[in-house]
């Protein structure tokens, strides 16, 4: 790892931690209803943050200035997250799928029978899977993800008959872990 000079890395640092903020901020915003706008806007500087993170690393900046840096990359990767992950859900099922409040989905039969709900608690398990996947990236721990997707896909099993379920599994979960893995790494390399 490149060792940068303190005052480039303090500068570096709180770069990151502003962008970081700002992202947080958006996210917090995005929360009820993600935007295309302002999640494009977070990406852009989480992708900033991580770029920052890379090329000016902050290690040698003293521990008060990393420590924000890395409990804002935390925050933003399990809230941010959700905004990101259901503005991705949204143009891949458009309105062909009803939302419930939980982060379920609403399957109406063909048959005009009562509707059911499937996949109940998908916004607590997305927050709960963004915090063990950033966690595991923060501590160099990335082979835990995979125990994160395993235990998500046994969990779920019974509810992927549905096609609308499948795809809202697959494209909820890549969404989700890429948001956390991304910005997780940024806490991972303000720690080093």
């Amino acid at each position: 790892m490149i060792i940068a000079d303190p005052a480039v890395a303090a500068v570096a640092a709180a770069s990151l931690g502003g962008a970081l903020l700002i992202a947080l901020a958006l996210s917090i915003a995005g929360l009820r209803h993600a935007r295309t706008a302002p999640v494009a806007i977070s990406c852009a500087l989480a992708a900033a943050a991580l770029i920052t993170a890379l090329v000016a690393p902050i290690t040698s900046a003293p521990l008060a200035l990393r420590l924000p840096v890395i409990l804002l990359a935390m925050t933003v990767a399990v809230i941010g997250g959700s905004p990101f992950t259901r503005r991705a859900l949204d143009i891949a099922s458009g309105d062909r799928v009803r939302e419930t409040r939980d982060g379920g989905i609403l399957i109406i039969a063909a048959d005009a029978s009562a509707p059911r709900t499937l996949m109940r608690g998908g916004t607590v398990i997305g927050f709960l899977e963004r915090v063990a996947a950033a966690v595991a990236i923060t501590v160099g721990f990335p082979e835990a993800v995979a125990a994160v997707i395993a235990v998500k896909g046994i969990g779920r099993f019974p509810e992927l008959g549905e096609p609308e379920a499948r795809e809202r599994f697959i494209i909820g979960t890549v969404a989700s872990l890429l948001w956390a893995g991304a910005v997780g790494a940024i806490a991972r390399l303000a720690l080093l």
